[in-house]
């Protein structure tokens, strides 16, 4: 019994290895022959090593498509950690970089030097001005870990012998040690290449491909860099790209790092999410549309795979390919916009060399049935194609060309208050279309005070007083109302808020007996009078003056914005359509606004420069006190607005103006009309040359 089951046991044995050899077998035929192609790249790889590729940032257009800012290309040289030596092999990539530094500066190109030390005129090492946060780092654990009180001796030193550059003469070794430290700073991987240089010539990047066993790891990767059709229009609308700055590339790692913990997000939208993320040499939207629309701007980076074999070699592939940032319609006619510019640059000109002041100014044209900006200039201003080289004298400049006055500068509005006080009177009732005020030029209803009119008017209803600009007339009218009241309505309107534009903008200020007080002064009842007028506390910008004087022409105030559109970069679908918010219906009677804008259309008919125009214009002056320090002295000034609608029986367009020391508000007529023949003429153009109610294709 012993000696049968002993043989049950072997066979059985003998059995279970040979159905183990019969698997391994048919598995390795299936193997080594019938999928012989799908495991021969496998069976040899050893690694495989994923980098980034850059996407095109989108385009940026005018609301005819017509380009504004669009994408360059140019040769950059870029370290591909995928191929360049590892920090074991310091002294090769010493040799690789002083070769790759050599022959940038034997042809004239610029590389990426960041680091904080420099030698002065005497051959001394010192840190760099104004670099105390790259100083740090440098200092810090991550790169030489020296105590804050090194000196910029002890860096160098610590430098030279922490990435072996003792057999270099300082200067080189210095170079050298920049771009070593650049690695460290930007945690250089393949995740994360090194940008050596921007732009290089076509002959360089022949030299660097024709001899690449002496230039290891360094790739000549042809990118993009912004591109400006004209970069004198409309720049502080569309603003400027730039390197991230430390606390922008902190903020945007910690909204990954917040984003990426969602556990809802899909394996393909979590690829996406970690595709646009920002590497610490990004470029960036600094202000302006570039700024306002990044997140459509940006595009999502693509894959590079590298895979290495078992002998050593390399070969790289497009795994996931780069899609193109979203293209920005802009609301602004680039034609229109330019023709606003040189009318404001031209006539502010004329005005600069009266005053002790030299005059500066804004110009604002807004869509009255959508609140579109079609036309915003300031003067002085600059050209975007070469902000960066001049930055420094735009900066110094006393005329502050970088300031966009148009949206940020708040001004105390004059006379162009009081259609809004009119609208108050009629809607409270405290005036009607036929009642008067008498005016005498003074305004005696406070014993301590006496307020004034610049003319004597006589007896004088709300139309002729907004012809007139009559101050008695809104002295009395807004005594009447009170602060509150007159508040309500300009509130209405927009006045001291912002207006919803998608880039920076100044909120402004509505005077207010709260607004005084929290400031630590005190409302008097004369104020209150002065408000009525423009003056008083109340500040706002030219676009709130524009957008108030649309919701006029039409009864509605609507949200005011840049961006017409978003579109994928081909085209193919819109992300976005801006066809006009309503931010506030007025809620006043048709026959308030009726006599509002007749009494405005009074005041467009009897100035001359607006009197001959094509088409019938409504409109307010203003004129407001301003002073400034002028060489230690405080210089007094006036500075000159205007509002206004056309054309007045079927209002298209608003336009404001703001002149700062003009002297006049009345002047600025000049300036207005010469933007509604422009507006006017490019739109019966294009209705002779397009035929009535065609579509442009």
């Amino acid at each position: 019994m012993k000696e049968k089951s002993l043989r049950l046991r072997t066979m059985a044995f003998l059995v279970a290895i040979a159905l183990f050899f019969s698997v391994f077998l048919v598995e390795l035929f299936r193997v080594q022959v019938v999928n012989a192609g799908e495991y021969s790249t496998d069976g040899v790889a050893l690694n495989s090593v994923n980098s980034t590729i850059e996407a095109a940032r989108g385009e940026i257009l005018d609301c005819n498509g017509v380009p504004l800012v669009t994408n360059e290309q140019v040769n950059t040289i870029v370290l591909n950690a995928s191929y360049f030596p590892p920090t074991a092999e310091q002294e090769r990539r010493n040799e690789i970089l002083a070769a790759l530094i050599a022959l940038c500066e034997e042809h004239g190109v610029e590389w990426n030097d960041d680091l904080p030390l420099e030698f002065d005129a005497n051959g001394n090492i010192r840190y760099k001005e104004n670099a105390d946060s790259d100083i740090a780092f440098l200092k810090s654990r991550d790169v030489l870990h020296l105590n804050s009180y090194a000196t910029a001796q002890n860096c160098f030193d610590a430098l030279v012998e922490k990435f072996k550059l003792q057999d270099y003469d300082p200067q080189t070794a210095r170079k050298i040690g920049s771009v070593c430290y650049s690695l460290k700073r930007i945690s250089f991987s393949a995740v994360n290449p090194f940008t050596f240089a921007d732009e290089v010539s076509t002959e360089v990047a022949a030299i660097i491909k024709e001899n690449s066993a002496t230039y290891v790891g360094v790739d000549v990767e042809v990118t993009t860099r912004r591109s400006y059709t004209d970069g004198t229009i409309a720049p502080h609308i569309i603003g400027v790209t730039g390197a991230l700055d430390a606390e922008e590339y902190a903020s945007l790692s910690e909204e990954y790092k917040t984003a990426s913990a969602d556990e809802s997000l899909t394996d393909a939208e979590r690829q996406t999410l970690s595709l646009r993320a920002y590497a610490m040499d990004d470029t960036i939207g600094k202000f302006g549309i570039e700024s306002a629309m990044e997140e459509y701007l940006r595009g999502t980076n693509g894959v590079m795979t590298t895979t290495t074999d078992a002998d050593g070699n390399k070969t790289s592939e497009i795994t996931t390919a780069p899609e193109a940032g979203d293209a920005v319609i802009l609301t602004i006619d680039s034609g229109f916009q330019k023709q606003v510019q040189d009318a404001l640059a031209a006539f502010v000109e004329e005005y600069r060399d009266k005053e002790a002041i030299p005059a500066v100014g804004s110009a604002v044209v807004l869509d009255v049935k959508t609140g579109g900006v079609l036309a915003c200039a300031t003067y002085p201003s600059y050209d975007l194609s070469t902000y960066y080289d001049n930055y420094a004298a735009l900066a110094a400049d006393t005329d502050s060309p970088l300031w966009n006055r148009a949206l940020l500068s708040t001004y105390a509005p004059g006379s162009t208050m009081k259609p809004a006080i009119a609208v108050a009177g009629l809607e409270e009732g405290v005036i009607t279309e036929t009642s008067t005020f008498r005016c005498t030029r003074y305004y005696t209803y406070f014993t301590d005070t006496v307020f004034r009119c610049t003319g004597y008017h006589g007896n004088i209803d709300v139309k002729e007083a907004l012809n007139q600009s009559c101050n008695i007339f809104f002295y009395e009218t807004g005594r009447l109302l009170g602060i509150e009241r007159m508040n309500e309505y300009c509130s209405r309107f927009g006045l001291g808020q912002k207006t919803g534009v998608e880039v920076g903008e100044s909120t402004g200020v509505l005077a207010s007996i709260e607004y005084r007080e929290s400031h630590g002064g005190t409302w008097y009842p004369g104020d209150t009078v002065q408000a009525a007028i423009g003056q008083s506390d109340n500040l706002f910008t030219p676009i709130q003056l524009a957008n108030y004087a649309a919701a006029l022409a039409t009864g509605t105030r609507y949200q005011a914005h840049f961006v017409k559109s978003i579109k994928t970069a081909d085209y193919s679908e819109t992300i976005l359509e801006n066809t006009g918010t309503v931010a506030q219906e007025l809620n006043v009677s048709d026959n308030t606004l009726r006599i509002v804008r007749e009494g405005m259309r009074r005041y467009g008919a009897r100035v001359s420069a607006l009197r001959n125009l094509p088409v019938a214009v409504a409109a307010k002056s203003g004129t407001a006190e301003s002073k400034a320090k002028v060489d230690g002295d405080i210089v007094e000034g006036l500075n000159g607005f205007m509002i206004s609608f056309a054309p007045y029986e079927d209002p298209e367009i608003a336009v404001a103006v703001a002149i700062e020391n003009l002297n006049s508000g009345t002047a600025t007529a000049t300036l207005v009309a010469q933007i509604y023949e422009a507006y006017f003429a490019a739109e019966t153009q294009l209705d002779t040359e397009q035929g009535y109610n065609s579509v442009l294709g």
